[in-house]
């Protein structure tokens, strides 16, 4: 089969790799029909991520068909169309009871990170009953990628961490696919205001679309500023930092109103500056997560229910052989307009 290989020094090709085999009772194979670049698959071609080595396919995201399964899977068959969770769980251990499946002793986000991952024709997905989910009927399956990691991020590490609730000023710094996501799952609570702050014109266009009340070119004017004077001085009640970058997590510190909460959403490869001097008397909680998709089913009934419309993320479309090009493109995403890139294969 085809795969995406992470080569190490920030390359990835493309390679002839063995369809994978089941390996425990609890295993699936699925063959995959659509997958999708994440921005941590960038972080890891950076070196941010060194669990992933070189030699990994690469990918956590993507709708497949069931081609094998282990004796030990109950809930999937040969043929079942499904959704693959990014994260990977045994919904037994300690950490999996507490909700906490990112942290599963057996698992966690080990696709494409610690095992072979979903860019490729074939993946292995282990503790399958937990780790897929059957595909609603009559939902556009390129739709349903974008639920396997960047909708339930959004929302898990974003909106839920952040408290946001009904009446809640709500500033989501990055525009990017994860914060757009936070975006549009935001809009489910309630919140009086949405602010949404990036550098990418394109971007801040997106988000007036999805629903942003105000959006803040932060290359042409103080955020700081434009988000105090949108909230009498006060600032926002949650503020989901989604980029990972020490600016804009110091920035979220600058915008956040009393008894307010900071969502990190965003991947950190460097330490940041905390502070302290600033918050400590402020009442400020600063949350940080790794999605754990444990409300991935209720995200898949509004999409079915039509609440929810995951697919409007998606700007480009790509054949699988021409792989290392949606590559190009995804992390040149300001030069050509991209957020999530689709790739049939």
């Amino acid at each position: 089969m085809k795969a995406l290989v992470y080569k190490g020094d920030g390359q990835c090709a493309l390679e002839e790799r063995p369809i994978p085999k089941i390996q425990d009772p609890t295993d699936a194979i699925v063959k995959v029909v659509y997958t999708t670049i994440c921005g941590t698959d960038t972080h890891i071609l950076h070196g941010d991520v060194p669990t992933c080595t070189p030699g990994r396919i690469l990918g956590h995201e993507g709708v497949g068909i069931v081609h094998e399964t282990g004796p030990g899977v109950a809930g999937f068959k040969k043929g079942d169309r499904v959704l693959i969770n990014c994260i990977t769980s045994c919904a037994t251990c300690t950490y999996c009871r507490r909700g906490m499946y990112s942290h599963c002793v057996r698992g966690g986000w080990i696709l494409g990170n610690t095992i072979d991952g979903t860019q490729a024709e074939y993946v292995r997905i282990p503790l399958a009953d937990s780790g897929l989910h059957h595909a609603p009927p009559g939902v556009d399956e390129k739709a349903l990628v974008m639920l396997s990691d960047a909708i339930p991020t959004g929302h898990e590490c974003g909106v839920l961490n952040a408290k946001v609730q009904p009446g809640s000023t709500v500033a989501i710094v990055g525009a990017g696919p994860v914060g757009l996501a936070a975006l549009l799952t935001s809009k489910l609570y309630s919140p009086s205001l949405i602010i949404v702050i990036d550098q990418d014109p394109s971007r801040l266009k997106v988000a007036q679309k999805f629903g942003a009340h105000h959006t803040i070119n932060s290359a042409e004017t103080s955020p700081e500023e434009a988000v105090l004077k949108l909230t009498d001085n006060i600032g926002c009640d949650a503020v989901l930092e989604a980029v990972g970058i020490a600016a804009t997590l110091e920035l979220a510190q600058d915008i956040v109103a009393p008894g307010g909460t900071i969502a990190n959403v965003g991947v950190h490869g460097k330490s940041c500056s905390l502070k302290i001097e600033k918050l400590w008397s402020a009442n400020i909680s600063l949350t940080t997560r790794l999605v754990d998709t444990v409300t991935t089913p209720m995200l898949l009934r509004l999409c079915e229910a039509g609440t929810l419309r995951p697919g409007d993320l998606i700007t480009h479309e790509f054949a699988f052989t021409d792989m290392v090009n949606a590559y190009t493109t995804f992390k040149a995403a300001a030069k050509h307009e991209a957020l999530k890139v689709l790739i049939t294969v």
